[in-house]
């Protein structure tokens, strides 16, 4: 019997005490920064980075490899930062994994990928933490750890289930566009060297005099773009669960090596208040047509780990990583992010992941971090606080923060403020109608159908039809008769078994 009270109204903390949301954390305003005495966020999510043991909580199934990022372009007149100068080479470790599935689930399973970088520069290591969609399905972090359970296994059965994917995803309609994503061909991508990778969140960029970008990240793949069927995803996996693992370790050891080309999109700072679309919502993109990319370099994987354990399950990203000339933005999900990925690093390999050679950077580290849990690296017998009158240097700035932004408000939780065309639908819409073709459509319809046949019950259903015919109403109702047929044709096969 389960221990809570189905007559109680709302959730509680651990404590027991009335939790203030589940659905929105609190901020500045509504499109300001999370505080870091928002509790029951902190709690949520520290918890939840130590659910399960002791593979990652999402992105447990992935591989890697080392290469090196080519800055090809002057991008100086955006960025200071010294792995975006032109013609510095740096090198870098990437991983790619899906997102739901666990250590032993296989590659080609339909899932969002995860697209993660590591630059050790001259400056430090900066991590950028992407996925090969340029969305997300929640903009608020508040809501990713309830994401991804729906996503993962039942309490009881211990399986995976339709039903509870589409229940979250047509309880929260901002999903529509990655969903509409997942769904369609780049749910299924073929190898991990013929899909983008995107950086996602809005990043901040600074100048050597101080100016500010708000930027976007697109990695596009010099292989071309391809993509499995569901006939040949499903084979793949029971032929080979581990495809896309070897196909990447053996196209390096046989020399060819994979490449991305980067571009960027760049917004001007204060074009941010009257963008038509809010630019800091994961949910979101911005019009190419409006911020036209601009190409910053070339990364090229071009060396497999010698030890797997060592140098690609013991690597430890985090968007919080950043360098001079690189900061983060009011993007709600980047923030909670920024204390998440390193949280639940501490907790997976402990308190010193980053002494581990795969994380280490590549300059000297003077760190007021010290002791704990598998401690290797140490400041001798120099002073441990600071300040200190031993010679040992500290950090002591102040005024306002390079990386930083304005935020004026009452403590709040709330979705972001809408911009001009904020919807949950539109750019959904406008991917399935602008950027699918005919055939791409009808494989949409098709995937959707299959999924929703696969055990999704009333009410979840019926929100799951609207929710279709709110992205387009043509695919929504092409998906709600297919889905009718499919189970009359179910029934109907039932009903002759009985004979």
């Amino acid at each position: 019997m389960s221990s809570f009270d189905h007559n109680a109204s709302g959730a509680t903390t651990g404590s027991g005490a009335p939790a203030p949301s589940d659905r929105n954390s609190l901020t500045v305003g509504a499109d300001g920064p999370i505080v870091l005495h928002d509790v029951h966020f902190l709690e949520q999510m520290a918890h939840f980075n130590r659910e399960k043991v002791p593979e990652r909580q999402p992105h447990a199934k992935g591989a890697g490899a080392f290469g090196v990022f080519e800055t090809t372009e002057d991008v100086s007149r955006y960025t200071k930062a010294a792995l975006f100068q032109k013609g510095v080479s740096t090198e870098m470790l990437a991983r790619f994994s899906t997102v739901a599935g666990e250590q032993g689930s296989p590659d080609t399973w339909r899932d969002v990928r995860g697209f993660s970088l590591k630059f050790y520069t001259s400056e430090g290591n900066y991590d950028l933490v992407g996925n090969n969609t340029p969305v997300f399905f929640v903009r608020d972090p508040m809501k990713f750890p309830h994401f991804i359970r729906s996503q993962k296994r039942l309490p009881d059965s211990g399986l995976r289930d339709n039903h509870m994917q589409w229940d979250f995803w047509t309880n929260n309609p901002e999903t529509a566009h990655q969903v509409t994503y997942l769904m369609g061909e780049r749910g299924l991508p073929r190898t991990w060297r013929h899909m983008n990778g995107y950086g996602s969140h809005t990043y901040l960029w600074i100048n050597a005099a101080g100016e500010k970008f708000w930027v976007k990240y697109h990695f596009h793949t010099r292989q071309g773009m391809a993509f499995f069927s569901n006939a040949e995803a499903s084979a793949m996996s029971g032929a080979d669960a581990d495809f896309h693992r070897r196909d990447l370790f053996e196209a390096i050891a046989r020399g060819e090596h994979p490449s991305w080309r980067l571009s960027v999109q760049v917004m001007p700072y204060a074009d941010a208040k009257k963008y038509r679309f809010n630019p800091f919502d994961l949910t979101k993109t911005w019009s190419h047509k409006d911020y036209p990319l601009i190409p910053v370099g070339t990364m090229t994987l071009n060396r497999n780990p010698e030890n797997f354990f060592a140098q690609i399950e013991q690597a430890a990203f985090s968007p919080g990583n950043t360098v001079p000339g690189i900061g983060l933005s009011p993007d709600k999900m980047l923030l909670g992010r920024a204390f998440a990925y390193a949280d639940a690093q501490r907790n997976r390999i402990g308190t010193n992941f980053h002494q581990l050679p795969v994380n280490q950077p590549k300059v000297p580290v003077n760190t007021y971090m010290f002791d704990g849990q598998m401690a290797y690296h140490h400041s001798g017998a120099a002073p441990v606080h600071a300040t200190n009158s031993g010679g040992r240097p500290w950090a002591d700035g102040t005024g306002a923060a390079e990386g930083g932004w304005e935020a004026d408000g009452a403590l709040v939780r709330s979705a972001y403020t809408l911009h001009a065309e904020d919807d949950d639908f539109g750019q959904a819409g406008t991917l399935v109608r602008k950027v699918f073709n005919d055939a791409q459509r009808a494989a949409l319809v098709d995937q959707v159908a299959g999924s929703l046949l696969g055990g999704v019950r009333s009410p979840v259903l019926e929100r799951a039809f609207a929710y279709w015919q709110s992205v387009d109403a043509d695919v929504g109702r092409r998906i709600e008769e297919k889905v009718r047929r499919g189970a009359v044709a179910a029934k109907l096969a039932e009903g002759m078994g009985e004979g």
